[in-house]
């Protein structure tokens, strides 16, 4: 594996925010607190060490040149789902190709029924926290029962000297039916737009960017809601077709990784960041090269059986500029 997007110009002018669904990024070791069984090495999907090294090596790859071609460096920030703990997350900015980029992460432990988590990874030269908190939306099962899911992150910060924050989410899947789950990410739309709207009680004119696996299209109730109704731009409206998208099910694209963005990222002020450009990261090397699924994310895994690939999503970016 070579560096695929080598001797680019630096754009010191440029940043990149960027948003990847890691696929169940879990460690080899077993935890009682989480439903990890399936990602052991004696599991039926043998999760060896091996593999575990070999799907960080992929996924460092893969980040340090999101954005690169634009750019000419890594991007400065990049939300993580499906994250099992912190010590798999410091794994990865450990791993080959992550090593020498100054990258630090923050990173809260949910109640998530499947163990897993959001995080944010950011370069540290690039951008600094100030402060971060989570937000857990409130869902219950047909009994009553507490249904557990991924909390909401929020990071506020200084990106090149200029304050932003960054809403990481991982809404509820669509496993049991789209219509049948729906009321679950309506309910995650709400919490996000309660929490811009917070954060615009303290500054109405907060520089708010929101990025995700929605488990909803941008035509989906959920994103519509969550645009029309906080005043965000969403770029990826225009990106998704009938053969282009961040997941593949059936056959059927959907571009269930978004990144949205306060409408104040337009307005044309010096030395402050304002949006450029925004796209779907699927370099050739991230796709199958041939078969009946030819050109979609190349998994680690199909169901039990190991691919070796990076992901089931592709990543998404946006590139801003001062």
């Amino acid at each position: 594996m070579t560096d695929a997007l080598e001797d680019i110009p630096i754009r010191d002018d440029l940043q990149t925010v960027a948003f990847y669904n890691l696929e169940n990024l879990f460690d080899t070791t077993e935890d009682k607190h989480t439903h990890d069984n399936d990602f052991l090495p004696t599991s039926v999907k043998k999760w060896t060490p091996k593999r575990y090294k070999n799907k960080l090596k992929k996924l460092g790859f893969a980040i340090s040149n999101i954005g690169r071609h634009e750019t000419g460096k890594y991007p400065a920030i990049v939300g993580l789902a499906e994250v099992e703990n912190a010590s798999v997350i410091e794994d990865l900015i450990n791993s080959e190709h992550l090593e020498d980029c100054n990258y630090d992460y923050v990173h809260y432990d949910s109640l998530d029924e499947r163990g897993i988590d959001v995080a944010l990874l950011y370069d540290a030269n690039a951008f600094e926290v100030t402060g971060s908190e989570t937000f857990t939306i409130q869902l219950f099962d047909d009994d009553g029962s507490p249904d557990y899911t991924r909390d909401i992150l929020l990071v506020s910060g200084l990106l090149d000297g200029e304050a932003i924050h960054v809403i990481v989410n991982h809404w509820s899947s669509r496993r049991e039916g789209e219509k049948e789950t729906e009321h679950k990410r309506m309910a995650s739309s709400d919490k996000a737009a309660e929490v811009i709207s917070m954060l615009r009680d303290d500054n109405p004119d907060a520089k708010i960017i929101v990025i995700g696996d929605f488990n909803d299209d941008p035509s989906s109730k959920s994103i519509k809601q969550l645009v029309e109704g906080s005043n965000l731009y969403n770029p990826m409206e225009v990106l998704r077709s009938y053969n282009r998208g961040t997941t593949n099910h059936n056959r059927r694209w959907n571009l269930f990784d978004q990144i949205l963005f306060s409408t104040n990222f337009f307005k044309s002020t010096t030395d402050k960041f304002k949006f450029s450009t925004a796209n779907i990261f699927d370099e050739d090397f991230l796709k199958l090269f041939n078969g009946r699924y030819k050109g979609t994310p190349f998994r680690t895994f199909v169901g039990k059986r190991y691919k070796g690939g990076y992901s089931d999503h592709f990543p998404v970016y946006a590139i801003f500029k001062k």
